[in-house]
């Protein structure tokens, strides 16, 4: 009897457990749909960690973005070239008088020093007294001691500039150079003055003796180019034909770095005679001064112009 009863229980519980198993096996779909579904989705949106709606969308965003990424790389396009506007010369940027006078110069044609002279002062369209100045381009390496060109000379007519000379000497020195005409001269005086920082003068000039006592002066006049210098016949014991020379219009000239030497040979007041003058005492002076290790060719390149005129090109051979 008793095995009987526990027989019959295990039936009954066997029945219970199909029949509530049973439902939760239909509820479930077949395992075939959900493989199908999982393939149908990107991977990208199977690996994603929720399945929310918002991940989800995330996750598509993502893949359309690497999409059209990949699509514009196979997509070649020609570059697109932006027309640059030419730039304009400085005769085109000039003000209107320099336009008229920069007119009346021929830019191809190279003139006689004479004839570049004269055009150069019918050219300066400025209202005030301009400089007549001249430009050199030089065959020369101013890095080489014997082609580093610097000279002084003495324009007959002048610079057209009133110059103040200054004398540092002894006593017997500025006595000679007061009477010359030196606008300042003095001794332990002079120096007081630039202790106070009074620099009224164009030109200093000294006498060897004193020279050692303007050394701690070198930065105050060395940058403004009033140091005297033996080479520029500021230092010199004759004082008084040293000022007599600068107030005649006795002018330093010396390459620059290019190899060019740029110098002011009057004014337009003087009239084209007048500034040749000083010109053929130039290129006198540059003649003189070619270096001996110079073979063939000297010059380069002439220009004239006046100070805020167009440049007028010159002869070489005119050197």
């Amino acid at each position: 009897m008793a095995e009987a009863k526990k027989t019959t229980k295990k039936a009954v519980k066997t029945v219970k457990e199909e029949k509530v198993v049973a439902p939760a096996i239909e509820a479930v779909e077949p395992v075939e749909v959900v493989e199908a579904s999982v393939e149908a989705a990107p991977k990208a949106i199977a690996k994603a960690g929720k399945r929310s709606v918002k991940a989800i969308k995330e996750t598509e965003e993502k893949i359309a973005k690497e999409e059209r990424k990949a699509h514009a790389s196979e997509v070649t396009e020609e570059p697109v070239f932006k027309a640059v506007p030419k730039a304009r010369t400085h005769a085109e940027r000039a003000g209107k008088k320099y336009r008229e006078a920069f007119a009346k110069v021929e830019q191809d044609k190279e003139y006689g020093l004479k004839e570049a002279v004269a055009l150069a002062i019918a050219t300066s369209p400025t209202k005030f007294d301009a400089s007549i100045e001249v430009h050199v381009r030089l065959n020369v390496d101013p890095r080489q001691a014997d082609q580093n060109i610097r000279s002084m000379i003495v324009l007959p007519e002048g610079t057209g500039k009133q110059v103040r000379v200054a004398v540092f000497g002894d006593v017997e020195d500025v006595a000679a150079a007061k009477k010359a005409g030196a606008d300042v001269a003095g001794s332990e005086d002079f120096l007081q003055q630039l202790d106070k920082g009074v620099i009224d003068f164009d030109v200093l000039v000294a006498t060897p003796m004193m020279m050692a006592k303007l050394g701690k002066y070198a930065r105050i006049l060395g940058p403004k180019g009033l140091m005297p210098n033996p080479k520029s016949g500021t230092v010199t014991k004759d004082v008084a034909k040293a000022v007599k020379e600068a107030k005649a219009g006795r002018v330093e000239f010396r390459v620059d770095s290019t190899g060019i030497v740029h110098i002011a040979v009057g004014k337009v007041s003087f009239g084209a005679d007048r500034v040749m003058k000083n010109v053929n005492a130039l290129m006198t002076s540059l003649k003189g001064a070619k270096p001996s290790s110079i073979k063939g060719t000297y010059v380069k390149s002439i220009f004239v112009t006046s100070s805020m005129g167009p440049s007028v090109k010159v002869l070489s051979s005119e050197l």
